[in-house]
């Protein structure tokens, strides 16, 4: 029988994802009480009022969020974001700057390539934003070269955030492959023989937005 792991952090109010970015804001719109005088007797609904940054959470970069040009998360076809064939990469956490040697051997064309670093352990500490691993930018030209469906990681960024150049998000999403960062529970993922699925909503004229990302092994 197939089972299902939860890659993805939760989203609660005011929790902060990035340095720097403000956490969601939760709020009713209707209230349970508010909406007994709209239904009958005994019928109550909630309807929440939501106020956050599309970087929140776990999350998936579209190209159009480091191009203008760029497919935007609506734009990227179902295909490139479920129901791939998954890879782990690991890259144990004492190793911050993951070079191309991790890849290098790896059959990833067409696959959700996932680097599991175990970084999610600090997530939501202070630990989490301070010295992260991250791909080089050999590791990057690598992976843009190998033309895998998607790239994920369980930490903070996929660049190193010191750097404004940003190589990996700028040679990723120029090659077409989207970035799932702050992924989680990468620990429990088999090295192959999984499916993941990372679908946010399909929102046009956004570059980045939550997912409920997810493996199905067996």
């Amino acid at each position: 029988m197939a089972r299902l792991v939860d890659l993805s952090h939760p989203i609660e109010h005011g929790m902060i994802t990035y340095p720097g970015l403000p956490g969601p804001v939760v709020s009713d719109f209707l209230g349970r009480e508010a909406s007994r005088g709209h239904y009958a007797g005994g019928t109550t609904f909630h309807i929440a009022r939501l106020r956050m940054v599309a970087n929140t959470g776990t999350y998936l970069d579209a190209p159009f969020h480091r191009y203008a040009e760029g497919k935007d998360v609506a734009g990227l076809p179902l295909e490139s974001l479920a129901d791939l064939d998954g890879v782990v990469v690991d890259a144990p956490e004492r190793e911050r700057a993951i070079d191309a040697e991790r890849f290098a051997g790896r059959e990833l064309a067409g696959k959700a390539v996932l680097v599991r670093t175990g970084w999610d352990a600090h997530w939501r500490t202070p630990r989490y934003a301070d010295g992260h691993p991250y791909l080089t930018r050999a590791a990057a030209e690598y992976l843009a070269g190998a033309a895998p469906a998607l790239v994920g990681i369980d930490s903070l960024n996929v660049d190193d955030t010191s750097d404004g150049v940003r190589p990996a998000h700028t040679l990723l999403l120029a090659a077409g492959i989207p970035v799932v960062e702050h992924l989680c529970n990468l620990r429990a993922l088999p090295a192959t023989g999984f499916r993941f699925h990372g679908v946010p909503a399909p929102f046009r004229g956004l570059g980045s937005f939550p997912v409920r990302a997810y493996a199905v092994i067996g």
